[in-house]
């Protein structure tokens, strides 16, 4: 006997639910709208102001968007234990970088933007700077429209389950074809988003996903313990190795009769060959992590950080802060969707194979209680609404920032700016719904923007933190001949083969990163040392470093390459058994529960001594100068 009753559509209390946070997302963008009014950096970083526990649990609730929960929750269902490795393609770990070393580094510039950041280390009037700033805006550009689409592609897919295409279509004066839906669907929510995140700024933002996560924070604790009671009652009807986090070259995982659509769906991924893809992946992943965040919303909160310790703070919180909460969620529906497998409907538009990437809604709408099901669902539009409209700031920075204040109109009054900032919203917005129409699935999105287009990303910004000799030039050619092939890429690669194009895409961006630089002489010698001296890289910066010696004599360098690694490596560690800890809980595992929690304790201890305790003797005593080491 089931102890969660299937039921169809929402309760009128579900409904009331989600109203009244759609109508308190309004009031606060009303009532931040004259604080954000005061500066274009009050508007777009909340004047620096904030604290980092806030812009890190505003980061984590960005990061618990729908699509990305929606893909977790297919491949967790499909794939079970294994699919702990799978979020590496992002790669997840990149907060480990910037937690450690990354986030102080970029924090340290003061700038508003990534491209703004780039003077730093290029300057202004070296050749090809000029084309650097562009190039990185471009791409700026080009991730935000990425990841609208792909929003617009999940939340389309979600509320389909709620109101199918063919009851709103049959109101329609037109007729609108079924696959145009996610773009209407995401329109009608971007509205809120539109409204609050251009009118309020990043502090009515920040405030929104305070709220929505608190919403996530009470939901997911109500589904876990339910699902917890369930799972005591049933076995799951899935094979052994999906309880393993191991595997070999071959994925060797092969699903029962009834549920023989699975085998499909792993032949359609291309994940047989789990070993080389994971060797490709986490070799992506080091390199992409190295490389620093991407221009999105993520660095924009980066930098919007008091200082550079809140800034290493904030991107070590994430983790803690979405990790346990995000995967009592993905584990807590997968189970109820395995349990309950026979009375889903994953035929999503009359399609004849079943999409797993509709199995969240369709677990919320059939199976969960009223008043859960209404905080569940009102905390994950709510997610829509807070990820995109953190896109739209990322954006309006860029636009703002790096082309208008730069190029058009650089001293233009605060009302014109403000003015600008709303009317660049609501392009973004029309240009990320129009680009989500060509888009099909969920899935095929997300690999292009992690494997093909940050991956044409990665040797240019790699090499302008650990190479002296990188310029503008290399960094501009190295960005035009990596985005270049991953535009080329998404006409001929779909799904894993994005990801097994990489080393191709990496090797053309490197050597036009190489060949650039040397096309013209290295950054003037002043930009380099101020860089150096302010941000105190490690890499390698020898003759850098000896011009700085003869300025100041007692610079001493950055000794702390090994200590870092050491650190990354035990904080992706950290990271796993975040994940793992929920997930053994949930299905009654406990010996691994409690060995993988005394893993975490251990190795706690460890960072605070090698992490936190540095972090502050570091801040005690940045008056001292230091210089980054040199290899």
């Amino acid at each position: 006997m089931y102890l969660l009753q299937s039921r169809v559509g929402l309760h009128w209390i579900d409904g009331v639910i989600l109203a009244t946070y759609l109508l308190l997302t309004l009031m606060i963008g009303w009532l931040y709208r004259r604080k954000a009014r005061r500066s274009k950096e009050s508007y777009l970083m909340a004047g620096k102001s904030l604290p980092w526990y806030l812009l890190g649990l505003s980061n984590a609730s960005d990061m618990f968007d729908v699509s990305g929960t929606m893909w977790l929750v297919s491949i967790c269902f499909v794939y079970g234990f294994k699919s702990i490795w799978l979020p590496w393609l992002w790669p997840v770990f990149n907060q480990i970088f910037m937690m450690m070393y990354l986030s102080g580094w970029l924090r340290k510039s003061n700038a508003t933007t990534g491209a703004e950041w780039l003077q730093t280390r290029f300057g202004k009037e070296a050749p090809y700077a000029g084309a650097a700033h562009l190039i990185i805006v471009v791409f700026a550009l080009i991730t935000c429209l990425g990841y609208m689409a792909y929003g617009f592609i999940g939340m389309g897919k979600f509320l389909a389950v709620f109101l199918p295409w063919n009851w709103i279509s049959a109101h329609l004066p037109i007729a609108i074809p079924a696959y145009w839906a996610p773009a209407c669907y995401g329109l009608l929510l971007s509205m809120f988003a539109l409204f609050y995140a251009v009118v309020g700024g990043l502090h009515s933002i920040v405030i929104n996903d305070v709220i929505k996560y608190t919403l996530m924070l009470i939901a997911c604790a109500g589904l876990g313990m339910l699902v917890f009671r369930e799972t005591a009652f049933h076995s799951l009807p899935v094979p052994p190795v999906w309880f393993s986090i191991g595997f070999g070259w071959h994925l060797h995982m092969g699903w029962s009769h009834d549920l023989a659509a699975v085998n499909q769906k792993i032949q359609s991924d291309g994940y047989q060959l789990f070993g080389i893809f994971f060797m490709l992946m986490l070799l992506k992943g080091i390199l992409a992590s190295m490389a620093g965040p991407a221009p999105n919303y993520d660095m924009q909160k980066i930098l919007s950080t008091r200082n550079a310790r809140d800034a290493a703070k904030m991107s070590g919180s994430v983790s803690v802060i979405l990790l346990p909460l995000r995967y009592t969620l993905i584990m807590s529906l997968t189970l109820l969707a395995l349990l309950h497998n026979r009375d889903l409907n994953l035929h999503l538009w009359n399609t004849s194979q079943p999409d797993f990437e509709v199995i969240l809604p369709a677990v919320i709408q059939h199976f969960l209680p009223v008043g859960l099901s209404g905080l569940l669902l009102t905390a994950l539009l709510g997610s829509f609404i807070g990820t995109f409209s953190s896109t739209i700031n990322t954006a309006q920075a860029y636009l703002v920032n790096d082309i208008y204040l730069r190029y058009i109109h650089p001293h233009a009054p605060r009302k014109t700016v403000i003015r600008i900032s709303y009317a660049s919203g609501i392009l973004v917005v029309a240009t990320g719904i129009l680009f989500s129409l060509w888009i099909r699935d969920i899935n095929n999105i997300l690999q292009w923007i992690v494997s093909a287009l940050f991956g044409g990303y990665i040797a240019a910004n790699a090499l302008k933190w650990y190479w002296w000799r990188m310029n503008a030039s290399g960094f501009f050619w190295g960005m035009l001949s990596g985005i270049s092939t991953a535009l080329m890429f998404s006409m001929f690669f779909k799904n894993a083969g994005f990801l097994y194009a990489f080393p191709l895409l990496f090797f053309i961006s490197l050597t036009g990163c190489i060949l650039g630089s040397y096309l013209h002489p290295p950054t003037a010698a002043p930009v380099l040392i101020s860089f150096y001296t302010q941000v105190r890289p490690w890499g390698f910066w020898k003759p850098v470093y000896q011009q700085a010696v003869e300025a100041h004599p007692d610079v001493q360098p950055n000794r702390h390459f090994k200590r870092d690694m050491f650190n990354v490596a035990l904080g992706i560690a950290t990271q796993q058994c975040l994940t793992l800890l929920p997930m053994y809980w949930l299905i009654h595992r406990m010996h691994a529960f409690i060995i993988t929690a005394c893993i975490l304790i251990i190795i706690s201890i460890v960072l605070w001594k090698t992490w936190w305790k540095p972090l502050h003797q570091n801040e005690n005593h940045s008056n001292r100068r230091q210089c980054p080491s040199t290899r």
